[in-house]
């Protein structure tokens, strides 16, 4: 046995000094890995072997790629190359479209930890309407009752947990749900920054996605990224220009559903609903364990575990976390077992929720109409009438941004502000 470590990430700025201590070398480039794995599966030589060929034949591997992805279809060589990205200075609405790419990873500057300025973006859309005025007041106003809010919930934390506020370590816990609660009432404009990772071909998809998008701010970011991905790596990044699929499908839907649908604002509804889940979940469940620890049929398996009773299918299933640990994730059988919830929730909310990407979440545009949410400890600190206002404040300048712009007015609306999705 021999194992390699073939590469790994290098901080560009490293890769630069070295650069600059030497001749100008052309394999400084992911795509050579990539390249040389694409030839594994036909050439008996090595995997050594192969990417000292093909960092010896830049060219020859960048031809290579593009044969292999894009006119054999074998799409996966392009996964072993990775990219790294510090994204900074985009606003908190712009960092929800890049995080909807499941397969990528993402590491985000913390509203809940980090104390805020009053940073935000002015996007273009606004000023193209000359709108700018009124956008930029609410902003500012939402800004003055944040750092108001925070004011007032430390001490209330401090005050409400005493034994945790006498220990200096959890006094940083205190100080982040103030935070944490203040935030609310920051706008989706607010600035945020990001540590973004993705292999060739997810950053393939977010590019081609990102060219269809209609706020200036997305466009902008996908230009750059895509400008800085394609320098080092031509040959692996193609397929990046706006299309019909990404542009026009969602808005044909949305022509079909109208006429369906009718005119209805959208609202009710409880927050919380299990709209479909898998029947006899149980029994499934189970039939699936025994079929990966035996040799018999799912059919098989599926009526022996319909026959037993429910307390011996406990047992089966208890067995199967019985040596779990805290980093240990459930077994991959509990994923045939579906839950599916129509939800309402705030931006805030939506934050948390995205995070678990292995799930499927789609979700509507965010609507003043289906309110907003408030924690408790405004409640409590007496300032749900300030927050309530703001509120008003907030959905009565979007309905004035919304007169004027297809695109951009939900960069005035909050973390407070509430929108439907579908999560399963």
């Amino acid at each position: 046995m021999k194992v390699i470590l073939a590469g790994y990430n290098v901080d560009s700025v490293v890769l630069e000094e070295l650069q600059k201590e030497g001749p100008r070398r052309s394999d400084v480039t992911p795509e050579t890995l990539s390249a040389s794995y694409a030839r594994i599966s036909r050439d008996p030589r090595s995997a050594d072997e192969l990417r000292a060929v093909a960092r010896s034949e830049v060219e020859r591997a960048r031809r290579s790629n593009q044969t292999i992805i894009f006119k054999m279809g074998h799409h996966s060589v392009a996964e072993h190359a990775v990219f790294n990205f510090d994204i900074i200075g985009v606003s908190r609405l712009a960092i929800e479209e890049l995080e909807k790419f499941r397969l990528c990873s993402y590491t985000e500057k913390s509203q809940r930890y980090i104390k805020l300025e009053d940073d935000f973006i002015l996007p273009e859309e606004v000023q193209q309407v000359g709108q700018q005025d009124l956008f930029i007041k609410t902003i500012k106003a939402q800004n003055e009752l944040y750092h108001r809010l925070y004011a007032r919930l430390k001490p209330y934390f401090l005050d409400k947990y005493p034994e945790m506020a006498a220990d200096s370590k959890k006094q940083n816990v205190l100080d982040g749900w103030a935070k944490e609660d203040a935030r609310y009432v920051l706008s989706l404009a607010t600035v945020g920054q990001l540590g973004f990772t993705a292999n060739a071909r997810n950053l393939e998809l977010l590019i081609r996605r990102f060219a269809c998008k209609p706020l200036a701010e997305i466009r902008e970011l996908n230009h750059k990224i895509y400008a800085l991905s394609k320098e080092v790596a031509p040959s692996i990044i193609l397929f990046t220009e706006a299309n019909d699929f990404d542009s026009k499908t969602y808005p044909a839907l949305t022509e079909i559903t109208g006429p369906i649908l009718g005119k209805t604002d959208g609202t009710g509804g409880d927050p919380v609903s299990l709209v479909d889940f898998t029947q006899d979940a149980d029994v499934k469940l189970t039939a699936s364990l025994m079929h990966t620890s035996s040799k018999h049929t799912y059919a098989y398996c599926l009526e022996k575990a319909a026959a037993l009773q429910a307390q011996e299918r406990l047992d089966l299933v208890k067995t199967a976390f019985m040596h779990m640990e805290f980093f240990d994730a459930a077994l991959r059988e509990f994923e045939y077992v579906n839950l599916t919830f129509d939800l309402i929730v705030s931006a805030t909310c939506f934050a948390q929720l995205k995070r678990h990407r292995m799930a499927t979440l789609t979700a509507q545009d965010y609507d003043p109409n289906l309110g907003f949410s408030i924690p408790p400890s405004i409640r409590e600190a007496g300032e749900s009438s300030a927050f309530t206002d703001m509120m008003e404040t907030t959905a009565n300048a979007f309905q004035k941004l919304k007169a004027h712009m297809r695109w951009g007015a939900e960069y005035v609306l909050t973390n407070a502000h509430q929108r439907r999705v579908l999560l399963k």
